[in-house]
């Protein structure tokens, strides 16, 4: 009761924002359900009167039911589908996600950005957009607006990707009769998976490939988003590191260490014995379902904690570090790909 009188509000209110954003997502799969959401909670922050009775489940809703989405996304992953297409584009999405993170290092010390917004730009750029974000940002401690802008810059590349890519596969001549070249070049080179998966099925509807594409390029997103584990373990070992460093106190890394991803990984897992011992994947469809929902409801929390003003005023830097990323990443899988003879 004590739990409901101090965060039922606030929650409440999220929950309000994150149903017709989902809805909204659910008709305009490439903008998705989380920029909704985000979209909204920053307009209706600006009309909030009396916030200090929202505010606790407010903040509940953007950590803890962020954490909460992170673990469902697990049931989402048969490890050992993942592993069977992952060693084919391994090597892509290992390159990929080297480049981002190099890219983004060396602006955010050539340019002056923020450290956490650069992390969470590259995290996000190279391994699953706004899961990775989900992830990656209670490790660092990232607050709502830093977020909402990583959320925002790799929203508008995941558009341009979406819509952009299938004429780029064409003009550079990708197979018209087999779906493997611009699924794994789709999986590797586009950041979120509702991108993916709108990309991926404009070449299927194209070249009349059925889902060949589609299925493709979503498992090799899959693959991607395993690197989510080893990232955030080591951002959270560099976060205790730096702490000892700056404040020359001790500091255990059990204190900043992800134990959300053991629960990741353990989904991971259950899933995995389950359809191997016959179990149909459908029956872990609704815990993937709960999963982009709370991803949704924690987007709005952030919105209506995100200073739209100060979001605008500041984006320029992050935005050119996104577009970078984005560049070298497409770059790097068309390069590899090539050395690869995939096309």
């Amino acid at each position: 009761m004590k739990f409901l009188a101090e965060k039922g509000k606030g929650i409440l209110l999220c929950l309000g924002l994150a149903l017709p954003a989902a809805f909204l997502g659910s008709l305009f799969p490439v903008v998705g359900g989380p920029v909704f959401a985000i979209l909204g909670g920053m307009a209706l922050a600006s009309f909030l009167k009396e916030r200090a009775v929202f505010d606790a489940g407010i903040k509940y809703t953007s950590k803890k039911i962020l954490q909460y989405a992170v673990v469902l996304l697990g049931f989402g992953m048969n490890l050992k589908v993942v592993m069977k297409t992952g060693r084919q584009s391994l090597p892509i999405i290992l390159c990929t996600i080297a480049t981002s993170l190099v890219i983004s290092y060396v602006l955010h010390r050539i340019m002056h950005i923020s450290g956490k917004i650069s992390t969470l730009v590259g995290v996000g750029s190279s391994i699953c957009g706004g899961s990775a974000i989900a992830a990656t940002a209670p490790v660092i401690d990232a607050d709502e607006e830093e977020v909402a802008r990583a959320i925002s810059i790799i929203f508008l590349f995941n558009i341009l990707a979406a819509l952009l890519f299938p004429m780029l596969g064409k003009a550079l001549g990708f197979s018209a009769t087999s779906g493997e070249t611009f699924g794994i070049f789709a999986g590797t080179a586009v950041n979120d998976t509702s991108s993916v998966t709108a990309a991926a099925s404009t070449w299927d509807s194209m070249y009349h490939l059925g889902t060949q594409t589609l299925d493709k390029a979503v498992t090799v997103k899959l693959t991607r988003t395993l690197a989510i584990i080893p990232i955030t373990l080591v951002l959270a070992f560099m976060r205790a590191r730096k702490a000892e460093t700056e404040n020359g106190d001790k500091v255990s890394l059990k204190q900043v260490f992800p134990f959300f991803i053991l629960f990741f990984i353990g989904a991971s897992l259950i899933t995995t014995v389950a359809t191997a011992a016959g179990v149909p994947v459908e029956v872990f469809q609704p815990l993937k379902t709960l999963s982009k929902f709370f991803i949704v409801m924690a987007m709005g929390a952030i919105g209506l904690n995100t200073d739209v003003v100060k979001l605008v005023k500041t984006g320029g830097r992050p935005l050119f570090m996104g577009l970078a990323c984005w560049i070298g990443i497409t770059a790097v899988t068309l390069g590899m790909q090539h050395v690869m003879g995939l096309w």
